[in-house]
């Protein structure tokens, strides 16, 4: 009988699970933006703005839900909070208000651009079906929440 390694094991259960652990940090990075959005919107005057803000907001929640489902198609649990980005959520709900309109968009936009740096990078953690869910979906839906900020951002500035 052929004796196992140990370290087989361990280099399975990683494969196994690296690609559920990068699928739940996409997924509070999405649940962080949601909350960011949300308090971001409070501070918000402009309707035309809002509703765009609106928009991405929905982007983003439906990012959450298809990427919860794709952690349980793997067999994991999907995260319940946004954990250590809430962070980056509470810095921009406290300071909205004294920082004004225009820097609040500015600051979530970078959050928007980080983000798509966020899931570029990370591809390489992915089995090859949440790969393409991520290149698929995800992907050019961040894209197109990032330039929608910019646009705002850029529009605001002239």
């Amino acid at each position: 009988m052929e004796q196992v390694n140990p370290q087989d094991y361990a280099i399975r259960a990683n494969v196994l699970t690296q690609p559920i652990e990068q699928l739940c940090s996409f997924c509070r990075g999405e649940m962080s933006a949601v909350e960011t959005y949300e308090r971001a919107m409070t501070e918000v005057r402009e309707g035309w703005i809002l509703m765009q803000l609106r928009a991405n907001l929905d982007s983003h929640a439906r990012r959450v839900q298809t990427l919860r489902q794709r952690i349980l198609d793997l067999g994991g649990t999907p995260p319940d909070t946004s954990g250590p980005w809430g962070a980056f959520t509470n810095a921009v709900e406290g300071v909205a208000s004294a920082i004004g309109e225009r820097t609040a968009l500015a600051i979530l936009e970078e959050g928007e651009r980080h983000g798509l740096a966020d899931y570029r990078a990370d591809l390489q953690n992915l089995d090859y079906d949440s790969l393409r869910l991520v290149e698929n979906q995800i992907i050019p839906q961040q894209a197109k929440t990032h330039m929608s900020l910019h646009d705002i951002v850029q529009t605001l500035s002239t």
